[in-house]
């Protein structure tokens, strides 16, 4: 073949690609070049029903992992500084009003101004909820979840006691005293009232119950007073008192002590003297009839 047969079929070729590949039909477009055609073999096999090959161009996202709440995310409490990484939010007061939302801008303004601390209260609400505290209040609220966490995290000792019904007055006080010790070290007290050598084994639980109710310290039960043993013994499980409980106990003596001032005042009121008109006008007639 010569020099200018290979010149022109060259050049028909390059035609005819750049004809296609702008979108013109061309005759020869009709044809493919070898890598072409190598290229749409393998694209129909990969397709193919019957291939094993992976696609590559194609893959499988990987499922999202969920954010799974830690619940120690929020076990202290402390300022966020002056990097709020919301754009709004809502913010509550130092004295706990309600500021609505606001632009962080203007937060980082009020920050300045008043010599506040940002803290975060509650990132799952939209707009999260923050509140500005004072160093002293934030210190405050540390000391408080502290002890809770302690409370929670200290497990709580059951202490038993046992004696008999026939126990001495000094050694059942030496034993309240012990059992008040232990309520105030916040442990919880089993109590068990057997019955003496020859003594009845009745009421037992009746029995057990007027020696908790004889203690100085205000108690809680667990589980109050009851027969054990077919009857030959009464157990109980004391618990220090809940909060609840020592403040309806003040409410109590409050109420008490108001009621004693009350009847002490309308006994210290004076009573008015009678006049004894009736028998001084009888002396007066007595004298005049004597005279």
């Amino acid at each position: 073949m010569s020099a200018g047969c290979v010149r022109w079929m060259l050049s028909r070729t390059v035609r005819a690609v750049c004809g296609s590949s702008r979108g013109y039909w061309t005759p020869a477009s009709r044809f493919t070049l070898p890598g072409e055609r190598s290229d749409l073999v393998a694209s129909s096999w990969r397709w193919s029903p019957f291939s094993t090959a992976a696609d590559d161009t194609e893959q499988t996202p990987a499922p999202k992992k969920k954010n799974k709440h830690d619940p120690k995310a929020h076990a202290t409490i402390g300022a966020v500084g002056r990097r709020i990484p919301h754009r709004e939010i809502q913010v509550i007061s130092e004295t706990g009003e309600n500021l609505g939302t606001m632009h962080r801008s203007d937060v980082i303004r009020i920050l300045d101004e008043q010599g506040l601390k940002l803290v975060l209260l509650n990132e799952r609400k939209d707009p999260p909820v923050y509140r500005l505290m004072s160093g002293k209040q934030i210190h405050e609220e540390q000391l408080k979840l502290r002890e809770r966490q302690k409370a929670k995290a200290a497990p709580v000792q059951v202490k038993e006691l046992t004696f008999s019904s026939g126990i001495a007055a000094h050694d059942l006080s030496t034993k309240m005293k012990q059992v008040e010790n232990w309520l105030e070290k916040k442990n919880h007290v089993r109590l068990t009232l057997r019955s003496g050598r020859g003594g009845s084994a009745v009421d037992l639980d009746t029995t057990l119950e007027q020696i908790v109710q004889q203690m100085e310290v205000m108690v809680g039960f667990v589980s109050k007073p009851k027969a054990v043993r077919d009857g030959q013994a009464a157990m109980c499980i004391l618990r220090p008192p809940s909060a609840k409980e020592l403040s309806q106990k003040n409410k109590d003596a409050a109420s008490q002590s108001d009621d004693s001032t009350s009847r002490a005042t309308e006994s210290e009121t004076p009573v008015p003297p009678v006049s004894n008109t009736d028998t001084t006008e009888e002396s007066i007639h007595g004298d005049k009839t004597f005279s």
